[in-house]
């Protein structure tokens, strides 16, 4: 028998716990309801409340009109009122306000053709991707409005769209990619049509703008399992469309040392690395990507050498592809290029300051957590193998940085004015070629940080750099 399109609310929807998390936007429900509209709250929202987890945002859908939810909060933001939505900026958060509408197809791959606001409630939620973010709560009336059953898949662990998932990933490329993204973040199992649907939608998911991508992306990364996702588009043939490369390494046998494949061994790493730094743990599925390319065998073994560079470059253009910031791109192919490094306590206090120098203190940390994701992924008995060993080496850093030694130019007792001055040259590269020179000098014995030690050092390699 089909579910009603409203009853009442689970317990747990309006108990003290719950109500606390929502008592905040209940002003603003109630004063579209003085003005003579419906109010509800909506979305992930409501569904986050269902599992019992925080809610991250709350979203109203409302018959109002956007210029009519204007005249109730004049200083609110019109954030996408062509389609809808004004922002009400409140003391706890954010609240966006949508209007009840139908839509178009997205012609574009990002916003849709056109927004009727003539719809109902119940059309506004038949427009939504899936039925666990097709449900309405009533806290005052204490109803669940759930025309499409999205309590009966959320309790039963199941993803499926709101009617025809073929017209569903039609109206928007995008929806696939988040369904994928629910998967592994609400931990449901995609329903077979649905999921069979996902892979015929690999021509409208390359339409997508990749902004849009790059924003699911990172939404993944935050998934208790993103290996869920991203194994899903694999499986649907829509990862093809999103990360190529990363299907170069499925199958791709290692080593002894290693258990799985490249693919899933990158996979393993991902979920390994914190799910609180999207970032870091996008490098962790990057990070081998160079390797398919580098392959050799010797002796029977697979060798990767330079993998780490290969991949550093794969990765800047993964992530331009995807249009991450140039601070974002940097960031992740940093630490694929210096995942390799090699420690051991032979170390001079030399080296680890030239090591600290390369790969940056503030990059440290996050490199010291890909290596932990690293092994952690090689298989039975990983994840042991670095933790001593970083330890350590985070010791001599900490050593290093509490005696306040220099690491970079910046740091010398002399500057390039000086250099100048003292050997009388003009600005240009020559005095960049000294002062790093100084610097390495320094790196090796921090006690040469002297104005007048260096001031004579530089004298020296300038007779250098003029020898023939």
């Amino acid at each position: 028998m089909a579910m009603p399109a409203s009853r009442p609310a689970p317990s747990r929807l309006l108990d003290a716990r719950a109500r606390a998390s929502y008592a905040w936007v209940l002003p603003v429900l109630r004063r579209l309801r003085e003005a003579g509209h419906q109010a509800y709250l909506v979305g992930g929202g409501v569904r986050d409340l269902l599992r019992e987890r925080p809610v991250g945002d709350w979203d109203v859908t409302t018959s109002a009109r956007p210029e009519a939810v204007l005249e109730l909060w004049p200083d609110a933001v019109p954030t996408g009122i062509r389609h809808g939505t004004v922002t009400l900026i409140l003391d706890r958060g954010h609240v966006e306000v949508t209007t009840y509408r139908v839509e178009g197809p997205y012609a574009d791959g990002r916003r849709p053709d056109w927004v009727r606001f003539d719809a109902g409630l119940t059309e506004d939620l038949s427009r939504r991707d899936f039925t666990v973010n097709a449900m309405a709560l009533d806290p005052e009336e204490g109803l669940l409005i759930d025309p499409h059953g999205g309590l009966r898949d959320l309790e039963a662990g199941v993803l499926r769209t709101v009617g025809d998932p073929d017209r569903r990933f039609d109206e928007d490329g995008l929806r696939p990619l988040r369904g994928a993204r629910f998967a592994a973040a609400l931990e449901l199992e995609v329903e077979p049509a649905t999921l069979a649907a996902m892979g015929r939608a690999a021509d409208r998911v390359r339409q997508v703008a990749a902004e849009r991508v790059r924003a699911e992306l990172i939404k993944l990364m935050r998934a208790p399992r993103p290996s869920v996702g991203v194994d899903l588009l694999r499986r649907t043939g829509l990862l093809e469309g999103v990360l190529p490369e990363l299907l170069e390494g499925v199958g791709m046998e290692q080593n002894r040392y290693h258990a799985y494949d490249v693919y899933e061994h990158s996979l393993r790493a991902m979920d390994a690395a914190p799910a609180d730094r999207p970032l870091l743990r996008l490098a962790a599925l990057l990070h081998d990507v160079g390797k398919p390319r580098t392959r050799r065998v010797v002796d029977g073994e697979g060798t990767f050498h330079n993998h780490q560079h290969l991949g550093a470059a794969m990765a800047r253009d993964i992530l331009d592809r995807l249009r991450f910031s140039r601070a974002e791109r940097d960031g992740v192919a940093h630490l694929v290029e210096e995942h390799m490094f090699h420690y051991t306590p032979d170390w001079t206090d030399g080296a680890v300051r030239r090591f600290l120098r390369r790969v940056g203190p503030e990059a440290v940390g996050d490199l010291f957590r890909l290596r932990l994701a690293d092994d952690a992924a090689h298989g039975p008995g990983g994840g042991s193998r670095s933790a001593q060993v970083l330890d350590e080496l985070d010791a001599r850093i900490r050593a290093v940085r509490a005696r306040d030694e220099a690491l970079s130019v910046k740091d010398l007792a002399v500057g390039g004015r000086e250099i100048m001055a003292a050997l009388g040259i003009p600005a240009g590269p020559e005095v960049g070629r000294l002062l790093e020179r100084l610097l390495e000098r320094v790196l090796e014995d921090p006690e040469l940080n002297t104005r007048e030690a260096l001031l004579e050092i530089a004298v020296q390699e300038r007779s250098r750099l003029d020898d023939p």
